[in-house]
């Protein structure tokens, strides 16, 4: 089940008109969180540590809309948190899908199955559900018995109500060739199209011993990639060739920050999905403040290891609309080469050093919570 061609029309014109009108710099896919709060506490993500005030705020259906059309990219994929729990994520979603955006959902799927009825079957939606692995490797990757289980469950409900479902795997270094490739041969069976990334080294993760490096994510998909070869097995991948021919190493890209923006309750985060070291209050204050040639592997230590689809995805689909040839000789997984010699590393020794920022802006942000709070109970006072 490849990605549809209407979707990938739509995507390749739209990198293509801004190509043609020059524009150096221009989202792909906007990272919309409605909200920090999920309901489980994966080891390996850093994007939960927050106080209980900053879990409990919610960006609202009207912020959600203004930011999809403030920003124009023709993808919005909605992480969080876990994006179900927000009480109006049914109208979000709608919304976006009337503007005709192509909209990820993404979810653990703990509740979709009680949630589905929120949502109605289109071109334009497919759920994103997060599955790290078979059974063992899932449950044990969100800290939960069981959750495997739900999530296929709702997944085949999902499906039965005819809804798009994608599959999302974050893979760490506990994971071996074969585990990979045994999900994946489980996946594509189930039916389902398949995100795959290797996971980003958040700082603020409870588990930091089991990301990958740079090195070890190559070696690792091009021995995933020679299992598939040996078993002419052609895996439901989303990605484009050019970005899984980078993850075998054969590819000398730099990040694209700028293409997957993301705007959450803090604002549009500086300067990218996996990394905050900043907020500002629009989509061009961040285009145009944001000083992206001091990020990105090779120039910041905290990007140093990143090899993720939300920054390197977008640097593969510029590269197929310069490098047309490049792509048509990548026809499908079994043309990326998996022997022989990798594209050049880049150096990391120039890279400045990691700057810890997160207890400022949580100072920052409590701070502003505290005064909006003080302004409501003001203003309630005079009304009273």
């Amino acid at each position: 089940m490849p990605v549809s061609l209407h979707q990938q029309v739509r995507i390749g014109a739209y990198v293509m008109k801004q190509t043609l009108m020059g524009r150096k710099r221009y989202p792909l896919v906007l990272f919309l969180e409605p909200l920090f709060r999920c309901n489980l506490a994966c080891p390996g993500c850093g994007k939960i540590d927050y106080p209980a005030p900053i879990l409990n705020k919610r960006l609202t259906v009207e912020e959600c809309l203004n930011a999809v059309d403030e920003c124009g990219a023709p993808v919005v994929a909605i992480p969080g948190g876990e994006p179900l729990i927000h009480k109006d994520i049914g109208d979000i979603v709608a919304g976006i899908v009337e503007r005709k955006k192509f909209v990820s959902l993404c979810t653990n799927a703990l509740l979709l199955e009680k949630k589905l009825h929120l949502f109605k079957p289109s071109p334009f939606l497919f759920f994103s559900v997060h599955l790290d692995g078979l059974e063992e490797e899932h449950d044990r990757a969100v800290d939960q018995k069981g959750t495997f289980q739900i999530a296929v469950r709702a997944i085949k409900a999902a499906q039965a109500a005819g809804f798009q479902v994608n599959v999302n795997a974050t893979i760490f270094d506990n994971m071996s060739a074969k585990q990979v490739a045994d999900y994946l041969d489980y996946a594509t069976d189930l039916g389902v199209n398949i995100s795959i990334s290797p996971g980003y080294a958040y700082e603020r993760a409870e588990d930091k011993d089991h990301f990958l490096s740079r090195e070890k994510t190559k070696n690792l998909f091009r021995d995933v990639f020679r299992l598939g070869k040996e078993r002419g097995r052609e895996w439901n991948l989303t990605h484009s060739t050019l970005f899984l021919n980078f993850l075998a190493g054969n590819e000398e890209y730099l990040c694209t920050p700028w293409g997957s923006p993301t705007r959450n309750v803090f604002g549009w985060q500086k300067p990218c999905y996996l990394l905050g070291e900043g907020y500002v209050s629009s989509f061009r204050e961040l285009m145009e403040t944001t000083d992206w040639d001091s990020y990105g592997t090779g120039k910041y230590e905290k990007c140093s290891n990143c090899m993720a689809h939300c920054g390197y995805e977008p640097t593969a689909a510029m590269d197929a609309v310069k490098n047309p040839l490049k792509l048509m000789k990548l026809k499908n997984m079994f043309a990326i080469r998996t022997e022989g010699p990798m594209a050049a590393e880049i150096d990391l020794t120039n890279a400045r050093k990691a700057v810890d920022v997160h207890e400022k802006i949580v100072a920052d942000q409590m701070s502003k919570i505290e005064s909006e709070k003080k302004g409501a109970k003001e203003v309630a006072e005079i009304a009273a």
